[in-house]
C-alpha cells in the first residue's frame, strides 16, 4: 500500500529550485521528490556500508593511496606558499 509524505515549512527558495530541477526533467515536483525519496531508501546507510565493507583488504599501502590522490587533485601546496 503507498504512503503520502507531506513536507511543512519548506523554505520559497527550496521550492523554487526544486521546481527548477523538475521542469528541467518535465516532471512534477511531487514526482521529482518520489524519484528522490526512491533513490534514497535504495542507498545504504553509512552504517550499513561499513558493516558491508569491514572486512575487505587491498594490496595498497597507504603512500600508493595518497600518490594516487596526489595525482588525480594535484600536490599539496608548500607550508609557506600562501605567506
Amino acid at each position: 500500500m503507498s504512503k503520502t509524505i507531506q513536507i511543512r515549512d519548506l523554505d520559497d527558495d527550496v521550492y523554487r529550485a526544486l521546481a527548477r530541477r523538475a521542469a528541467e526533467k518535465g516532471i512534477s515536483v511531487p514526482e521529482l521528490l518520489r524519484r528522490e525519496a526512491h533513490r534514497l531508501a535504495e542507498r545504504p546507510s553509512i552504517a550499513e556500508w561499513l558493516d558491508r565493507n569491514r572486512g575487505i583488504r587491498s594490496d595498497l599501502t597507504t603512500e600508493e593511496i595518497l600518490a594516487d590522490l596526489d595525482a588525480h587533485r594535484g600536490p599539496w601546496p608548500e607550508p609557506d606558499a600562501g605567506r
